[in-house]
């Protein structure tokens, strides 16, 4: 057992306290100190003799917690105190009165806010999404609330080392389904990145290592290249007198593996691997046309791309982002990304909310998009009676899109969602004006609801009484207003149907001298693939199942009770069972052995096969499924439904074959199609289910579909393809 050196430990908290109040000196004021002091002994005291899983002491968290509020957001005393207290309510013997009382009424009210987001949720609830939406109800408490809660998320994630692999996953699967879209909307570019980067970290290691290995190895020649192409930008802006700062920054590892997997590229091919952003110390007068200088000068060396200039300055991003952007040709043929902007912008871009009140007390700033949005957010939690997890899916949509400028009749300026209909606007405007819209005027002329808005629109709105939302209106609002009442009048329509449909049920049940009792309902349900025994019953009530479907179910009826198999609510009562059939100590799927004992299925939407990392999924209806770590519905099971997600590994079972898929693309020539067949068929002895080629103008890709053990025979399968002359590249898809 290792030994503690408690002295050392007590010596090495204080260190980092005093780090702390350090960081803090230049923001307090009387007194402030003190109560830092005393938050700190209050939050040692509550957490003494307590650990991480690290092994480290807890009071190690709070403390980290507290210093990412000070350095990397910006926050002021009440935050930090705050910070220091976050668990003590939630882990330990003290309340939200104590509290109040030692505190006061500020920090008590984050305290609540921050013990509310991690409290006990009604079983059948995603607990993350129901845990979000408290957390988005404190928006209209207090902002510091989530601030704080980024912090802790932010610490959380670099320390995910010590947690258990399916801990991780389930975190981390969380962190970028959730906490980093939020970072973004808050303006926490620095925050949102590095939760993007650890995300990758832990769920796609070897993608990490390889890409930061890349960017190490192509350091030296990265920064000549940015010497050379801001040097002559340096003798410019000097000689025109301005204060400025350039820097060339890398892209973020997560943004450059999305790239590579959006355009099928290796990162040989990635070209915009670093930005170059000029900083100007400017009065805040004359900010705009300072800026609008420096993208002259910068135009007058390299030729700028026209269809890739952003303009926040003149209308800034709805999270109160600022900074003008262009994209330029330097000398050597690659595109550059330069961003301008001033002292005040840069900080408010990478501090975000906090940076953003500093300026705003200061008189620099009118009511911001950013105080807008949390305006709306308010609004929608009041009038959204959604299930969680529905909530949380319209709210994301809505978290990184880009905006669309938009006016009215009267020339009022309106922000939406890059993507908004004119149904959008209608919503944006009242529920009832959305509700009756019948078309819209935009520029003058007549278009159809679900018209896609362009920025500098006008738009004028057609209503009539007698038009009434339908389902297909969901299809193209993507505003979460515009859903949020579609829905709502949607839900009613649906509970007229159900009321029809259960009494209906209930007569065809009388007529075939069955109970109308739960038990016969659910088999019901179960029976015609309905989620609900309300989506059954709104099925009858509009006509979808008939009088002969119900009279099948009664025959087939007694077939089905002889064909029973163990069926799984949840990972805990998974692991009870799995326990009870080996009769050992185990929460982990072995695939490949339990098929007779567990009823499990490999997931068609990532075709995992042995090798590949993987988890299992408890399922409603169909056992549990088996779905890859990188698979595309990973993040959203692992976020809205950790309490379903399982351990799962692969046993040895070559005699197995597996479904993958492989895309080839090359340069087409005679001979190819025989020359991968062969290597396919006779060297390596894989059955093909099917392949398809397709070429144009002497570019051809194909996708084989073929039967594998393992990852290591797909991968031995597809280094042979590439070294078939014509093939360029070979990847795996998901079918």
């Amino acid at each position: 057992m290792e030994v503690i050196d408690v002295e050392l430990e007590r010596k090495e908290i204080l260190k980092r306290y005093r780090k702390l109040l350090r960081s803090a000196k230049p923001i307090l004021k009387d007194g402030d100190a003190k109560l830092i002091k005393k938050a700190f002994f209050t939050s040692m005291e509550a957490h003494k003799g307590m650990r991480r899983k690290s092994g480290e002491p807890y009071i190690y968290h709070p403390l980290a917690v507290a210093q990412i509020a000070i350095d990397e957001i910006g926050l002021g005393t009440t935050s930090i105190v705050s910070a220091l207290l976050h668990d003590v309510v939630e882990d330990t013997e003290l309340e939200v009165g104590d509290i109040e009382r030692a505190f006061g009424p500020k920090v008590a009210k984050i305290i609540d806010g921050l013990t509310k987001i991690s409290g006990v949720f009604e079983y059948g609830t995603s607990q993350q999404a129901e845990n979000f939406r408290k957390m988005l109800l404190t928006l209209s408490d207090d902002v510091r609330v989530i601030l704080i809660k980024l912090a802790d998320r932010l610490h959380n994630m670099r320390t995910l080392g010590s947690m258990a692999r399916n801990s991780q996953l389930k975190i981390a699967s969380e962190t970028i389904y959730i906490y980093a879209p939020l970072a973004h909307r808050l303006g926490l570019y620095a925050i949102k990145t590095e939760l993007e980067d650890l995300h990758l970290k832990h769920t796609e290691p070897e993608v990490y290592r390889q890409i930061a290995d890349s960017l190490r190895q192509t350091k030296a020649s990265r920064d000549k290249f940015i010497k050379d192409f801001i040097t002559p930008l340096e003798h410019e802006l000097a000689g025109h007198g301005f204060d400025f700062v350039i820097k060339g920054r890398p892209k973020s590892i997560y943004s450059i593996w999305n790239k590579m997997k959006k355009q099928k590229i290796p990162f040989d091919e990635v070209y915009d691997l670093f930005a170059v952003r000029v900083i100007l110390r400017t009065k805040l007068e004359n900010e705009k046309a300072a800026c609008w200088q420096v993208y002259s000068i910068v135009t007058d060396f390299y030729k700028p791309n026209p269809d890739r200039l952003r303009d926040w300055i003149s209308t800034p991003r709805s999270n109160g982002y600022e900074s003008l952007h262009t994209t330029v040709m330097s000398k050597t043929g690659q595109w550059v990304e330069v961003q301008i902007r001033s002292e005040r912008m840069d900080e408010i871009a990478e501090k975000g909310y906090a940076a953003h009140w500093k300026y705003k007390e200061a008189g620099h700033a009118n009511q911001s998009g950013l105080e807008v949005w949390i305006c709306k957010v308010r609004e929608m939690l009041e009038q959204d009676d959604s299930s969680a997890i529905e909530f949380v899916d319209d709210f994301r949509t809505n978290l990184f899109n880009e905006e669309v400028f938009v006016f009215t009749p009267k020339g009022d300026l309106k922000i939406l969602p890059h993507g908004s209909t004119a149904l959008d606007f209608a919503f944006d405007i009242h529920s009832e004006i959305g509700a009756h819209c019948l078309g819209a005027k935009v520029n003058q002329k007549l278009v159809p609801l679900n018209y896609i808005l362009h920025n500098g629109d006008q738009v004028e709105i057609l209503t009539s009484n007698k038009q009434k939302p339908n389902e297909d209106w969901l299809k193209f609002v993507v505003t979460s207003k515009a859903r949020t009442k579609i829905k709502e009048f949607m839900r009613e329509d649906k509970r007229r149907v159900i009321t029809e449909g259960r009494e209906m049920v209930r007569r065809r049940l009388r007529q075939l001298k069955l109970e109308n009792e739960p038990e016969i309902l659910n088999q019901l349900r179960a029976y015609f693939n309905a989620k609900t025994i309300n989506d059954f019953f709104y099925q009858v009530g509009k006509g979808y199942i008939s009088w002969n479907e119900i009279k099948k179910f009664r025959s087939e009826k007694l077939q089905k009770a002889n064909a029973k198999k163990e069926d799984f609510t949840d990972a805990k009562n998974f692991e009870k069972e799995i326990k009870k059939i080996r009769g050992v100590e185990s929460d982990m799927l072995l695939i490949g052995e339990d098929m007779d004992k567990i009823d499990y299925i490999l997931a068609k939407c990532c075709n995992p096969i042995p090798g590949d990392d993987v988890f299992g999924f408890v399922t409603v209806n169909e056992g549990i499924k088996i779905h890859r770590t990188s698979c595309p519905n990973a993040v959203e099971l692992m976020s809205n439904y950790g309490y379903r997600i399982i351990k799962a590994k692969w046993t040895s079972q070559t005699e197995l074959a597996f479904l993958a898929g492989l895309r080839i693309t090359g340069t087409d020539r005679v001979g190819l199609v025989n020359d991968v067949t062969r290597i396919i068929s006779n060297e390596l002895k894989v059955n093909m289910r099917s392949i398809t080629i397709d070429t144009n103008d002497g570019i051809f890709e194909g996708n084989i579909m073929l039967f594998v053990h393992d990852t290591t025979h797909l991968e031995t399968l597809m280094k042979k393809l590439y070294k078939v002359d014509g093939i360029v590249n070979v990847t795996r898809f998901d079918s």
